[in-house]
């Protein structure tokens, strides 16, 4: 089923995401479900606070980016309870986009080198180090999880530069083709 994606500005992207146990209910459907959503929206990553959920879960699927970034063939991934750790190394600006944030892409400065510990859909713990342009996409969705969005890595005169665009999507003046959930009005 397709989920409405939560847009910037919605308090649940704020909030930092839990741990969740084998136990949590409908997990397989809402994985799925949440496959069947960032496709859908033709992302390459989604977290669980962008469907209004602040648990820790992301699913990506980098392969749409095989052309650009060869490595990327293939690599789709399930994290749970994911935690990472920035290890040492240069860093690379490259241009980011969100489905949360829509018609909007902000270079940002992100560290080629991580390591990460989560468990998969079935529960079976990993730890792994990543690099180059899949570890930018895993930093981004974990921020997601820490509730952070990729504009809270630009610079406060950048930020002001698209205030305006940020104000429009928080008060529900952007239409993305698919599902989306705009923050709550305030009285």
């Amino acid at each position: 089923m397709k989920l409405p994606i939560y847009l910037y500005g919605h308090p649940v992207l704020r909030k930092v995401s839990t741990d969740i146990t084998p136990e949590y209910p409908g997990l397989a459907q809402l994985i799925a479900d949440m496959y069947e959503t960032m496709y859908d929206s033709d992302g390459v990553g989604l977290a669980a606070p962008q469907i209004g959920r602040n648990d820790r879960i992301v699913v990506i699927d980098a392969s749409p980016l095989a052309e650009s970034f060869p490595e990327l063939d293939g690599v789709k991934l399930t994290l749970i309870n994911a935690h990472l750790e920035v290890l040492d190394g240069e860093k690379v600006t490259r241009a980011e986009g969100c489905l949360s944030l829509p018609g909007l892409s902000e270079n940002v400065n992100r560290v080629e080198h991580i390591r990460l510990q989560w468990v998969d859909e079935n529960f079976q713990p990993h730890d792994e180090e990543f690099s180059g342009f899949l570890a930018r996409i895993i930093q981004h969705e974990y921020d997601h999880l820490e509730g952070k969005v990729y504009v809270d890595h630009i610079s406060a005169i950048r930020k002001q530069l698209i205030k305006s665009k940020l104000n429009n999507i928080a008060a529900g003046k952007v239409r993305p083709d698919y599902p989306v959930r705009f923050a709550p009005r305030r009285k």
